[in-house]
Formats: C-alpha cells, sequence, structure tokens
C-alpha cells in the first residue's frame, strides 16, 4: 500500500494518509481555470466537466461586466430607492401596507440570489443564468414602465404622502406587484451569477498581474454604489418632479443596453459549465464520515492506526480538470470520508455515499469554517444599517442650513455617502494596497480577512463618531433655545466619510473572500452569502430597535422626538455591540485556515501530528 494504485475511474489511492499532493502557495496554485498543457492559453468555447473557455486574457470582458453592473446598479435602485414613495403618492397605500410590501420586496430580492446561485452552480452555469435573469427583468421593467404610463393601470389622481386618499384597485395592484416581482427574480438572478461570472474571466495563476483580479472587485463595488448615486440623485429626480413613467422607462432603457451588450460580448467570455448539486457532494461528505465514525486515522501517540490507511483522491487526468483541494489540519471527522476501506482487497466495492474524495471532504471543511465568519458579517451589515436609519433620524433633528439660506436635504448625504465611498476605492488601489505590498511583500498588500477585519474597525469609529455628535447636540439644546436645530448637519460628515471607509475595506474584501475561498464548484452559492448576510443584517436592526423601545419605555432613547430621548445611548450600544462583533471577528479570523490548492503533482508531505485532531 506504499504506492498509490488506481481504482475506478481514474482514482489514485495515495499509500498512507499522509501521502497527499502537498499545498502549493498562492502565487504557485494550479487552478481548473489554468490552460491544459500544449495549448498556449486558448481552448474549445466550451468543455464538458466544467472546464472554462481558455482565451487569453483581455479588457473586453471584464469591461462589459463593469458596465453591465452599473446600468443594473441604476436600473434596480431607480425601483427600489422611491419604491415606497410609489406606494403612498401614485398607488394610495397605507403607511402600513406600503411598509410590510417594501420589507417583503427587499426580502425577496435578496433572497433570490441563493436560489439563483444554486442553479447556476448546479444546473445553467453562470452565463445562462444570467441571460434568463435578464429576460424577467426587462419583462418586470417593461410591465412596471407600462403600469405607470396607463392611466387604467393606477388611480387617477396624485396624493401627497399623509393624507387619506382612495387606494388602487386589486387590478391595478396585481399588475404593479407582478411587475414588481419579475424585477426581483430578474435582479436576484444577476446578483447570483454576475460577479463569480466577472471574476472567473481572470486567470487564477496569473502570478505576474496578481492586482488584475483584486482591482476588478474594488470596480465591481465601485459600479454598484456608482449606479445608486445615480439613481439616488438623476432618476429619482425624474420619477417625483416629471413622470414616474419615465423613470421607470429610463432604467428600463438602462437595463436594454446592458443585456445587448453582454451579449455581444459573448466572443470574448470564458465559460465555465456546471458540474451538478454541490448539496448532494456535501450530503454525500457527511454520510460517508458518518458511517465511518468508528475509524481511527491516529493512535494516541500519533502515529498512523494502520499502514493501510489510504484516502481517496483523482488524479489530474480523471478529475476533468477540476480545482483539486489539499488536505488541511483540523475537522477530521470529515477526513474519513475519504478513507478506502480496504477489506481483502474489496475496496472497490464502495459506493459514491460512502468514499469520497479528499477535494469533496475539503470542499465541505472550507463551508464549516466559513460560517462563523460569515455570520459576523451578519452583524456587521446591522451596524452598517444605520446609516439609512438613525443617521437619517438625527440629521433630521439637526440644523440643515447651509450659508444661511440653502438647506440640505437630510436623505442627500446617503448619496454624499457614495461620493465618499468612490473617493475611497481610488484611495484603497492608488495608495493603500500598494503601500501595503512594499510592506508586507504580498502581491495582496493585506489579506481579505485583514481588510475585513479595518472595515470592521472603521464601523466601531463611525458609530462613536454618531454617538459622540448626538451629545454634542443634545446639550446645545438644552443649553440654547431648545429649537432642536442648533448644531449643524455638517457635523454629520465624519461619520458618513468613517462609514464609506468602512463599507469600501469590508465590502469589497468580503466579496473577494465568499468567492475566492468557495469551492470552485460553489463560487456562486458563497458569494449570493453576501446577499444574505445584508438581508439578515436588516432583520438583526429592527429587532434591535424592538428591544430597545420596550426596554427603556416611554420617551426611551427613540423617542419621536429625539430631544426628549437619548439617540446617543443607542449609538453607544450598537459601538459595543460592534467592538464585541470585532472581538469575535478577530478570533475567528486568527483560527481561520485558509483554502491549499493541491500541486499538480503529488509528493508526499510530513506525517499529521496528534495536533491535527
Amino acid at each position: 500500500m506504499g504506492s498509490g494504485r488506481r481504482s475506478r475511474a481514474g482514482a489514485v489511492e495515495t499509500g498512507a494518509a499522509p501521502l497527499l499532493p502537498e499545498p502549493q502557495s498562492r502565487a504557485e496554485q494550479s487552478s481548473s481555470m489554468s490552460p491544459p498543457p500544449g495549448s498556449n492559453g486558448h481552448h474549445q468555447h466550451m468543455e464538458s466537466g466544467g472546464d472554462a473557455s481558455w482565451k487569453r486574457f483581455t479588457w473586453k470582458a471584464p469591461a462589459i461586466v463593469l458596465v453591465f453592473e452599473l446600468l443594473e446598479s441604476i436600473a434596480f435602485s431607480g425601483v427600489a430607492l422611491n419604491l415606497v414613495v410609489y406606494l403612498g403618492t401614485v398607488l394610495h397605500g397605507s403607511t402600513a401596507f406600503n411598509a410590510a410590501h417594501v420589507d417583503t420586496w427587499n426580502g425577496t430580492t435578496f433572497i433570490v440570489p441563493v436560489i439563483g446561485a444554486f442553479l447556476a452552480d448546479s444546473y445553467w452555469g453562470k452565463y445562462k443564468t444570467i441571460l434568463a435573469s435578464i429576460a424577467f427583468y426587462l419583462i418586470g421593467l417593461v410591465l412596471l414602465t407600462v403600469s405607470a404610463a396607463i392611466p387604467s393601470l393606477r388611480p387617477a389622481t396624485a396624493c401627497q404622502m399623509g393624507m387619506s386618499c382612495p387606494p388602487a384597485t386589486k387590478t391595478q395592484f396585481s399588475v404593479f406587484f407582478a411587475a414588481l416581482y419579475l424585477t426581483s427574480i430578474g435582479t436576484g438572478g444577476v446578483k447570483s451569477a454576475l460577479l463569480p461570472f466577472g471574476a472567473e474571466q481572470y486567470d487564477d495563476d496569473d502570478t505576474d498581474h496578481p492586482e488584475r483580479k483584486q482591482s476588478f472587485f474594488s470596480w465591481f463595488f465601485a459600479a454598484i454604489n456608482l449606479g445608486i448615486f445615480i439613481a439616488g440623485t438623476l432618476i429619482s429626480w425624474l420619477e417625483q418632479n416629471v413622470a414616474w413613467a419615465l423613470g421607470f422607462g429610463v432604467g428600463t432603457g438602462c437595463l436594454l443596453v446592458a443585456a445587448v451588450a453582454f451579449v455581444v460580448g459573448t466572443p470574448w467570455y470564458r465559460v465555465q459549465l456546471p458540474t451538478g448539486s454541490p448539496l448532494k457532494d456535501i450530503l454525500r461528505v457527511l454520510v460517508a464520515s458518518l458511517r465511518k465514525r468508528n475509524l481511527r486515522l491516529l493512535q494516541d501517540d500519533g502515529a498512523a492506526a494502520s499502514d493501510s490507511v489510504v484516502l481517496h483522491e483523482l488524479d489530474k487526468s480523471s478529475s476533468g480538470g477540476q480545482q483539486r483541494l489539499a488536505r488541511t489540519k483540523g475537522l477530521r471527522c470529515l477526513d474519513k470520508a475519504a478513507v478506502v476501506v480496504d477489506d481483502d482487497g474489496r475496496q472497490e466495492e464502495e459506493g459514491a455515499w460512502s468514499l469520497c474524495t479528499v477535494t469533496e471532504v475539503e470542499g465541505v471543511k472550507i463551508l464549516v469554517r466559513m460560517l462563523p465568519i460569515w455570520a459576523t458579517c451578519v452583524l456587521y451589515a446591522a451596524s452598517l444599517g444605520q446609516m439609512t436609519t438613525t443617521f437619517i433620524q438625527q440629521g433630521m433633528a439637526m440644523d440643515t442650513r447651509l450659508g444661511g439660506r440653502f438647506k440640505v436635504p437630510v436623505a442627500s448625504l446617503v448619496s454624499v455617502e457614495v461620493v465618499f465611498m468612490l473617493l475611497w476605492v481610488l484611495l484603497h488601489d492608488a495608495a493603500i494596497i500598494p503601500v501595503a505590498r512594499r510592506v508586507t511583500g504580498r502581491p495582496g498588500g493585506l489579506t481579505q480577512l485583514q481588510r475585513m477585519g479595518v472595515g470592521r474597525f472603521l464601523v466601531v469609529l463611525a458609530l462613536a463618531t454618531a454617538a459622540l455628535v448626538e451629545r454634542r447636540r443634545l446639550r446645545a439644546i438644552h443649553q440654547g433655545s431648545g429649537d432642536g436645530e442648533t448644531l449643524s448637519i455638517v457635523w454629520q460628515v465624519p461619520q458618513f466619510v468613517l462609514v464609506a471607509g468602512s463599507d469600501v475595506f469590508c465590502g469589497i474584501a468580503q466579496l473577494e473572500f465568499f468567492y475566492g475561498e468557495a469551492p470552485a464548484a460553489m463560487r456562486s452559492i458563497c458569494s449570493a452569502f453576501s446577499f444574505l448576510a445584508l438581508s439578515l443584517g436588516f432583520y438583526v436592526n429592527s429587532l434591535v430597535v424592538t428591544l430597545v423601545a420596550a426596554v427603556t419605555g416611554r420617551p426611551g432613547w427613540l423617542a419621536p422626538d429625539l430631544n426628549e430621548g437619548h439617540l446617543d445611548y443607542y449609538f453607544w450600544l450598537w459601538t459595543v455591540i460592534s467592538v464585541v462583533s470585532l472581538l469575535l471577528y478577530m478570533v475567528l479570523a486568527a483560527r481561520y485556515t485558509p483554502k491549499q490548492v493541491a500541486a499538480v503533482d503529488s509528493h508526499p508531505t510530513p506525517p499529521a501530528s496528534s495536533s491535527d485532531e
């Protein structure tokens, strides 16, 4: 058993348990995206087994993806940012009705990417998922525009917010919500597949230009926020001051241009095909490890329990070009799923639910290790959510006049935050990361986990700054005239700058982390979990608000009149929550074991020690 031998489907059973392909450094990793020998970087457009279209790198494919995301963000935000206003002023829905349906629609919009990602990774592939989602998206936006343009599909008279007007008919509501949820399905499908599809246009093993893919994530993030800014200013103005149909129509036009550009760019894309349901592989690993739970890989002294213990892995020619992962320490109970049971040479009788490859086992290990990191992302998203809720309420209680006459719209600070975010992106890529590269010697400068930590630290500073500003505002009121507007809204700028920096550091790094660390067959699903964390963060935020209101009574910290409440205490509460979340994240990040890709050639690794438990 000391030498590797071949069993079913070209599988290689690698001697003793430690005799596995040794891991490579990131600079040496061989990915499923690397060209096969003798191909000179070229390949057929599509290949079965999950291979991609192997073409020399060109800027055209990533550029089309970035333009698509910018235009899609404009189209989506043009609907989302003013949805509650449209329901109230055009369809005459009640306050409770509007809030309930906006929350339901937002929840659906951020759940759909998980479903779309599963379809992309398991059955359709990312390219086909995007095309199918575009069809739903365009139908929804066209129907939305039509419902706003045709008089019979909306109430005859407009209604100011707060006024009591006859609501829309069931038919009018039905047409509107059908359009709205078709749009939700479309944008969810696009969100699930577009980012990993764009990242796949780069070579994972491009050691000469490692900054290319990292910059792509930065500019993808910038495209999202630039689209939000354009929709929050230009599109919102058209909808509320000219015509809702015109605003929706501009968004529809943006998506149509994006769709045409995406289809035209097809010849330049690298298309990776799906490899089947990853959930089946996860269940197989769990079932196989449970069946072999009584096996022992190591004795108490750390020696191998048996010289015949081997771990199952496919060789390169039998793996269909898929990325093979090296065995890592920890979670040894799962390693048992890859142990070949040699019972008088009858190991070939083991079925798919009794024997898994090392790569399949490592894929499950990755998911288990990522889950605690993902849980801290939910708390981070909840902290970040203060920007669109309590920060705005704080601004409404401040003096919004500039220069004596000009009044700053309070909600405009959210759009200004997007400008700060774009400036942070430029600073991040042009100065911070290059300096970090020189200091650390790493191609990426700071690791993804380090950048996520910086973002979490900045949000702590932002919340503490908001608490200090609110404390100063309350003191100014109590010592002044008591009109509630004695402190200028300009005092809020530092907290928005810090939130923007936090979002850039953590937001971009999270996109990279969930894509880069994910098993190759689950990149869309893991990327979609970023959106799920954002959605759950809003629910956590709502839960905290409810609890604070119940515990502090009336008027309480969150009093209807903020001059009688203590919003500063609420900000300090979130500062403490964010500090605890940061400390928990630091512990988890320090203990996190990164994904390790197996070397092309198999070499023995040192025997596992007894600490590998």
